[in-house]
This record gives structure tokens, sequence and C-alpha cells, in this order.
């Protein structure tokens, strides 16, 4: 799968969010506005990136960078697929600094959340900020619903239902089990469910219940969605930041790609262990029947 890698920065004031003017739109459609996004040439590092980047469309330093966090979506056009890696980070510049647009740019300005709504947002800026928006625009805070935004919008997984994952070994390896919990865009509970899948190590149980949520979630018919789970490794690896190199993992991680193509758009989040805390339980739950059925059992026959 291509990946398209982008550098993302983030300035906040008191004023607001700075969003920058694209100078031109795709055919059909008018210029959007973003937050300031550029490519990563060949040999540099991000932060490089993210500070030329102000410097060459804006016309300014950077007087502090730091990473918040790297966004990965894949969006899907017929067989095709491409992921979108956002490496995002807060930027502070000079208090006194005039911007200067330039080339992609033709304009700037400050927007606090409320104002959102009166402008078009390219894709890439909603889909950070539907995710760290409370990061960044402080409790609560999301991009407003309004037409425009969601014409665009509607083509992200952040905007679809979340399937979030989670998988476990006692003794790694050991007896394993798998749990799943579905949520609608809205927040309204879907399906949920686990299930015993025999002796094996943990990161073979998370694979396997990433692997039933791409399962559930086709059943389900879902078109746009978001899987979360807290296993780092592997969410980097679905999101294509690490390879995946383990000969017990790679025909799990296949299968999953080949699902891809049934949804029209994916992104792959990670949470810590206690925003996950329902996909745990069902994985539980499954690997707890599983035993207490077992004892019944032995007890009925002795």
């Amino acid at each position: 799968m291509k990946q398209r890698i982008r550098v993302v920065g983030i300035v906040k004031t008191a004023d607001g969010v700075l969003l920058l003017k694209k100078t031109k739109g795709r055919a059909e459609e008018l210029p959007s506005w973003e937050l300031p996004t550029g490519k990563i040439k060949f040999g540099e590092q991000p932060e490089e990136a993210m500070a030329r980047i102000f410097d060459e469309y804006l016309g300014i330093e950077v007087t502090k960078i730091e990473l918040m966090d790297a966004i990965t979506f894949v969006g899907l056009i017929g067989s095709s697929q491409l992921g979108n890696l956002f490496i995002i980070y807060k930027v502070e510049i000079d208090s006194g600094a005039k911007l200067n647009p330039t080339d992609i740019y033709s304009a700037y300005k400050y927007l606090k959340n409320e104002e959102f709504a009166a402008i078009r947002i390219a894709d890439s800026t909603i889909s950070v900020l539907e995710v760290l928006g409370e990061k960044i625009m402080g409790d609560g805070a999301r991009v407003p619903r309004q037409t425009s935004v969601m014409e665009v919008a509607a083509r992200s997984a952040v905007n679809g239902a979340t399937v979030y994952v989670d998988g476990g070994s006692k003794g790694n390896p050991g007896p394993a089990a798998i749990g799943y919990y579905i949520v609608s865009e809205d927040g309204r509970e879907i399906k949920r469910g686990g299930e015993f899948i025999g002796f094996a190590t943990s990161r073979v149980a998370e694979y396997y219940a990433m692997k039933e949520g791409f399962e559930q979630a086709i059943e389900l018919g879902l078109k746009r969605v978001r899987f979360i789970g807290d296993n780092l490794m592997i969410i980097n690896q679905m999101k294509g930041i690490y390879p995946v190199k383990s000969t017990d993992l790679i025909p799990i991680y296949k299968d999953i790609q080949n699902m891809l193509p049934n949804f029209e758009a994916v992104a792959f989040v990670h949470v810590k262990r206690d925003l996950n805390q329902q996909a745990d339980s069902e994985a539980n739950k499954a690997l707890l029947g599983h035993f207490s059925r077992k004892s019944n059992n032995l007890d009925q026959t002795f």
C-alpha cells in the first residue's frame, strides 16, 4: 500500500488556531483552508521539514516544535489504496511575527472552534481536528457540523463507526481470547462480543482481535471505520509505520489487508488501556467463560 507522509503544524494563540488558505483547489472544488501542512524532503527529519515549511510558505521562523501525535488514515478509491500519515507538531512562533503567505497559500487567519463552520476545510485538517480536537481547542471541541464540511468529512473514517479491539493471553503463550466493542458515529453501541481462540501469544491474540473487528465491521455493512486498540506496536504496524516481520503474524496481517477494499475509509488509532475497557472486558469474559464451561462439563462427567 502506498503511503503519503505529511507534517502538520498546530499554532494556537488567544485568537484561535492558525489556518491557511490554499492558493488552488481541486478542479471540482473551491480552495480550502488547512493547518500548515507539507511534505518531508529526502534526507530531512520531520522537525526540520516543519520548520522549513513555516520559513518557505509563511516567511517566519519557529521558536519551538513539539511532537503531539501521529495519525494514519487509509483512503480507498476502488481497488487503489493510499495511506496518509500525518505527523502532528505543536508549533510556537514569535507573537510579533508577521506572516507572509507565499506559493501554495494565499491568506491566513486564526479561528476559534465556533468559527470553523464559515469556511471550507481540507480533508487532512478535518481528520486532525476530529481526532485531536480536545487537545487543540479544549474540552469537548469538535469541528462544527455544516454542509460544506460534512461533504468533505464524509470521506474520512473519523466520521464513521468506531471498533474497539483487544486480545490477551494468560501466560503468553497460553490460553487466549479476543474481544470487540462497536459503536456508531453518534456513540450508540452497535455490537459487542468475544471469543476464546485457544493457545496463543498475546500479540497473536491482538492481531486476531483486529481481524475479528474487521470481519464484524464488514458483516454490519460499515464503510467508514476507525479501529482502536491499546497495543501501540500493532497499531503502528497497521498504519505502515513499522514492518510486520514475525512469521506468526504475517498471515493474519495479510488477511486484514485483503479486507481493506470493503471500506471507503479506515483509520487506526492507539489509546491507553483504560480507554479500551469494553473490548478488554469482552476478551476476559470469553476466556473465563471457556474455562467455566469446561469446568461444568468435568463436574458432570465425574
